[in-house]
């Protein structure tokens, strides 16, 4: 039986924690900083943790992350 793929680009953007949650990259802070508001872009630093039907689905790209 051949070995089942990871998809590049979800393993290029997504990490899987000891627990099994996946986190991801803050989205809405690529361009147009201007017309967002402070605290917005205060809040979206960093990484935040993909609620659980997102989840789901990446972890379907990263069969080998769990």
């Amino acid at each position: 039986m051949p070995k089942m793929k990871t998809k590049s680009s979800a393993k290029k953007r997504f990490k899987v924690t000891a627990t099994g949650k996946v986190i991801a990259g803050q989205a809405g802070k690529r361009h147009g900083m201007i017309k967002r508001t402070k605290k917005f872009i205060r809040d979206a630093r960093g990484t935040t943790v993909l609620s659980a039907p997102d989840a789901k689905i990446v972890k379907g790209y990263m069969p080998y992350d769990r």
